[in-house]
């Protein structure tokens, strides 16, 4: 064996001895370019341990849809049901997500990929952190580059707060079309808040939602009609 293959081995080696460590600390950053399949991602975010939910998780959330989907769901963190299947969105917010994305023909099996800030459930279901957020955020952002949407939707303040840094509620801001890192960005009522807002009177959530979803389509469409 020559030197330069015993180097080659070697280096091999001590790159993934680190990669190893990746998942153990938040203080080991994440760079971008780190995770060459959402596969490999979601390998670490089963070991994860980068903030204190990884001890309390069942399932470690990482995503669901098409991997090369246009239009990327960002959520909160995962609920019961979620924490329970290792899937995002598969309770009643899922649902109705699903039924929201079907009535201007999206699919997550054509269209949409599906994630969340964390990966981990937080206890009770409460807002996660802006550590445990700051902790598992170089996953998403691994995530975005891997399936490069064209638009993102950002389901709630948590969401929106987490990505683009604007801290203005999401009653204030939804609708709106936002450019982060080169992309749009949409903040959309989450699915929970319609559930509690039921009305469909025009000017309530429901209403407001079909208002934005059918903007996402237009845009969609837009951007496909143009390539």
């Amino acid at each position: 064996m020559s030197s330069e293959t015993q180097l080659s081995l070697f280096d091999d080696d001590s790159t993934f001895n680190q990669r190893e460590l990746i998942p153990t600390d938040a203080k080991i950053a994440i760079a971008p370019g780190t995770y060459s399949t959402i596969t490999e991602l979601a390998q670490h975010c089963d070991r994860c341990h980068r903030c204190p939910l990884g001890d309390t998780r069942t399932h470690a959330v990482v995503g669901r849809g098409n991997l090369k989907a246009p239009i990327m769901v960002i959520g909160e963190a995962p609920g019961q049901n979620e924490d329970e299947t290792g899937l995002p969105f598969v309770g009643r917010s899922g649902q109705l997500l699903e039924k929201i994305l079907a009535s201007v023909n999206l699919t997550t099996e054509h269209d949409v990929y599906i994630a969340n800030i964390n990966k981990c459930r937080p206890p009770d279901n409460r807002v996660p952190t802006p550590t445990e957020v700051a902790a598992c955020l170089p996953y998403l952002l691994e995530q975005i580059r891997l399936v490069d949407p064209k638009i993102i939707l950002l389901t709630g303040a948590t969401a929106v707060k987490g990505i683009t840094g604007d801290k203005r509620g999401i009653t204030k801001i939804r609708g709106q079309w936002l450019e982060w890192e080169g992309r749009l960005c949409m903040p959309i009522f989450h699915p929970s808040y319609l559930l509690r807002n039921p009305s469909k009177e025009r000017g309530a959530p429901k209403w407001l939602m079909w208002q934005d979803i059918q903007a996402v389509r237009a845009k969609l469409d837009e951007f496909q009609n143009n390539n």
